[in-house]
């Protein structure tokens, strides 16, 4: 098992480039090598023990792996500083953390409070998974996203809180990690952006249908009245002693009356929803091209 971690470690960090340097280099890898010594004691009652051992491990190592959480093989923690495991914890073949990582749990419970992690599940730098979830195999946590509802296999998960985004093509169970924290899914920017399309297509709509009205004539006389109006309002309040504020509040209205011919005519849209909007909570992998 121990030349299986040091495989993950070349297949995973092109930084790596030797034995030597991996065995004297690498705080992820003792942190793993001290916990499969910790979970031993654990599994057979010496706790006490376990956690004094987890405990100078984390001193030496800055990870923090309880002795009763579950890992699977070829697991491998990058840089690792600052990564915490709970009690419950289980976490299958071939996953990745990165700094920062925590997988935390949301009860005081005794039970199962922490997440599970399927196979090929990598997680960014700072993320936060919480609760007693399950994250789906060959998932992708984006850095900083906080986790607290469960992701279906093959996603991708950013922000706060997470969003989730299904992929477009489910990755085979032979591909190697997914480690491309650069194509990140931005799901809010992409929907502000549709909207705002939408918008400028409302606008564009509506001022059509009054400029073809029958009585487009008529809406400009009484457009030109009411800034008549609002004119002699403005005189007669000034007069009255309300002064800048009174005027101030007809100069404001005055700017939003030509808004009062896109009042008329209605908007069909093109599609009743964007396509940028999650389902049940979930986005779709073919906006974002992941």
């Amino acid at each position: 098992m121990m030349k299986e971690d040091i495989q993950s470690v070349f297949d995973r960090d092109p930084a790596a480039r030797s034995t030597l340097e991996i065995l004297t280099s690498y705080p992820g890898l003792h942190a793993i090598w001290g916990f499969r010594i910790t979970h031993w004691l654990w599994k057979h009652n010496w706790k006490l023990l376990a956690r004094w051992i987890s405990h100078v491990i984390r001193f030496l190592t800055g990870i923090e792996i309880h002795p009763g959480a579950t890992i699977g093989h070829k697991f491998f923690i990058d840089h690792g500083m600052g990564v915490v495991i709970g009690e419950t914890a289980e976490i299958g073949d071939n996953v990745t953390l990165y700094h920062g990582v925590t997988l935390g749990g949301t009860s005081l419970e005794k039970g199962k409070r922490h997440p599970t992690l399927e196979n090929d599940v990598v997680v960014g730098a700072g993320a936060k998974i919480l609760g007693a979830i399950l994250v789906g195999a060959g998932s992708r946590i984006g850095a900083n996203a906080v986790v607290n509802k469960p992701v279906p296999p093959n996603s991708v998960v950013v922000g706060v809180p997470g969003q989730v985004v299904m992929r477009s093509k489910p990755r085979s169970a032979d591909a190697p990690p997914d480690l491309n924290h650069n194509i990140l899914p931005d799901t809010i920017g992409l929907t502000v952006a549709d909207l705002m399309k939408r918008l400028e297509q409302v606008e564009g709509v509506l001022s059509g249908q009054v400029d073809d009205h029958p009585l487009a004539g008529n809406f400009e006389k009484l457009e030109k009245l009411e800034i008549s109006l609002k004119g002699h309002l403005y005189e007669h309040s000034y007069v009255l002693g309300n002064g800048n504020e009174s005027g101030q509040a007809g100069r404001h209205s005055h700017k939003g009356s030509g808004n009062g011919k896109t009042q008329h005519g209605g908007f069909q849209p093109e599609h009743e929803h964007s396509p940028h909007a999650p389902e049940a909570g979930v986005w779709r992998g073919e906006d974002f091209s992941i």
